[in-house]
């Protein structure tokens, strides 16, 4: 316990370090919300790996689907690496840096508004933004106490509040710059904790070939006559993977924490780097977290209240079994996953409200000429505000999340299908094909919109008939042909404000 409670303390103490060392490139909104757009590859990649890859995924869909799909499920991993890291870098990166900077973006909504002329869209988006990253928050909080309450024997709920504070200290002091320092310290200590664990646990079961075979022997629990199952390449249920491996790996092109990533990079030549970085980092973790979890049923299972196995206690009941330095290390990865997404998360909400809703300045297409300016004094002392206003809503967010994870509707994996479900099927479509189509109308961005939104929220009202990852994955998928046939059928932009736009890319 002194291991564990000194290694803690060191982990907080340089967390809150690096937020300090970071509070003077925090003092303007693009200090704050973005790094002053030169935060390097290596920064970079490790904050979109760390933002992507939270106890959301180490505890609730580790176990979860590790539990439903067996080895199979170190598909989603590899999903996540190639789709969700691999192609959203190259797909998105270079285009997405060159036009926010070029029509003066700083948020997902500030680009639908600017892109598509039409600062409704800002508004709305805004909201949408800022209601559903609350569920998602309130995922990774309930993920990490989950965790700590296992290594440290202390109440779920003191876990809780212990998180929301300290990371909402290290946040508020020093901005972007600090989250994205400290998501590189915390992605080296995510790649050798969840390296050693899996060798733990291997271990423990006499090694790999035979965790392996009595994985093998464990019967389906379709037909438990049949065995072999949750060792086979593509396990009992295929087409239920492909949707968890659709809704975690294209989601991520779609969620505005993720994609504000490659607003704050330096240049192209970064972009490049940071896609092999970022990539070979989401191998080895999200890779390593289902692999992980695909061993789950060789554990005698959880049984909640309900009398139904809690899928958020399987990991930790793999765990607890480890000796006290690997039990130290694994609560110090899972704090490190979680406490970077939620840096993210946090920061995200509230620039996007304060930016999009509260301070919503008239902006100009690239082009166009300013019909007034105001003196410098001024605009500092409007820059400061913001950043005030910023970190006060910081607070705000983390506290209703704080609400919702200290008593959490459901699992964690179905929080998070409900969030990007809305999130990604609202935005993803209209943002990758607005950044390469120059044909997208701004109805579609709305059709898409409600597309999105709607589907997630009549799916939860009804009671989730559709398995709200499954919704979520159909959510995404769908806004595709939706942008297509409104764009087809409505008016179209003014030509030279379009030309204005993409002119960025020649």
């Amino acid at each position: 316990m002194i291991i564990k409670i000194l290694l803690t303390i060191v982990f907080f103490a340089v967390m809150i370090g690096v937020g300090v060392y970071s509070r003077k490139q925090a003092s303007s909104v693009d200090g704050f919300v973005l790094g002053g757009r030169a935060v390097g590859p290596w920064l970079t990649a490790f904050a979109y790996g760390t933002s992507y890859f939270s106890a959301v995924v180490f505890v609730g869909y580790a176990g979860q689907f590790g539990w439903r799909y067996g080895l199979s499920s170190a598909w989603i991993g590899i999903g996540n690496a190639i789709i969700g890291s691999l192609l959203a870098w190259l797909i998105l990166g270079r285009r997405t840096k060159l036009m926010t900077q070029h029509i003066e973006s700083r948020t997902m909504p500030d680009f639908f508004g600017t892109r598509f002329n039409d600062q409704g869209l800002r508004v709305v988006a805004s909201v949408i933004a800022f209601v559903f990253l609350i569920p998602y928050t309130a995922g990774v909080y309930s993920g990490i106490s989950r965790l700590f309450e296992m290594g440290f024997d202390i109440p779920y709920e003191y876990c809780v509040i212990i998180m929301s504070i300290l990371t909402a200290i290290y946040v508020i002091i020093g901005g972007y710059k600090a989250t994205a320092m400290n998501d590189f310290i915390q992605g080296i200590i995510m790649l050798f904790g969840i390296t050693a664990v899996i060798l733990a646990v291997l271990n423990a079961q006499g090694g790999l070939t035979a965790a392996v075979e009595k994985l093998a022997q464990i019967p389906s629990d379709a037909d438990p006559s049949v065995n072999g199952g949750f060792a086979s390449w593509f396990g009992p249920d295929p087409w239920g993977l492909l949707g968890v491996v659709i809704l975690t790996s294209l989601g991520t092109m779609g969620l505005p924490q993720m994609v504000g990533k490659f607003y704050s990079i330096t240049d192209e030549s970064a972009i490049k780097r940071g896609t092999v970085i970022s990539t070979i980092f989401a191998f080895i973790v999200a890779g390593g977290c289902y692999f992980l979890g695909g061993f789950g049923r060789l554990y005698e299972p959880v049984i909640g209240a309900n009398g139904k196995i809690a899928f958020d206690s399987i990991v930790p009941a793999m765990l607890v079994t480890l000796p006290d330095v690997l039990i130290a290390l694994v609560v110090l990865l899972v704090l490190s996953a979680s406490m970077s997404t939620l840096a993210s998360l946090v920061l995200t909400s509230s620039s996007t409200m304060t930016l999009d809703l509260i301070y919503r300045d008239k902006k100009s297409l690239p082009g166009e000429v300013e019909e007034g300016t105001i003196d410098d004094i001024v605009a500092e002392k409007i820059e400061r505000r913001k950043v005030v206003v910023m970190r006060v809503l910081i607070m705000f967010f983390i506290a209703i999340s704080l609400l919702i994870a200290l008593n959490p509707p459901t699992f964690i994996a179905q929080l998070m299908g409900i969030s990007w479900g809305a999130l990604a099927g609202a935005f993803l479509a209209p943002f990758m094909l607005g950044l390469y189509w120059r044909g997208v109308t701004t109805a579609s961005v709305w059709a898409c919109f409600i597309w999105g939104v709607g589907l997630t929220v009549i799916n939860m009202l009804l009671g989730n008939p559709i398995n709200p990852i499954s919704c979520g994955a159909i959510a995404m998928v769908g806004g595709f042909p939706v942008v297509w046939l409104v764009s087809l059928f409505t008016k179209k932009m003014n030509k030279n404000t379009i030309d204005s736009i993409f002119q960025c890319y020649k």
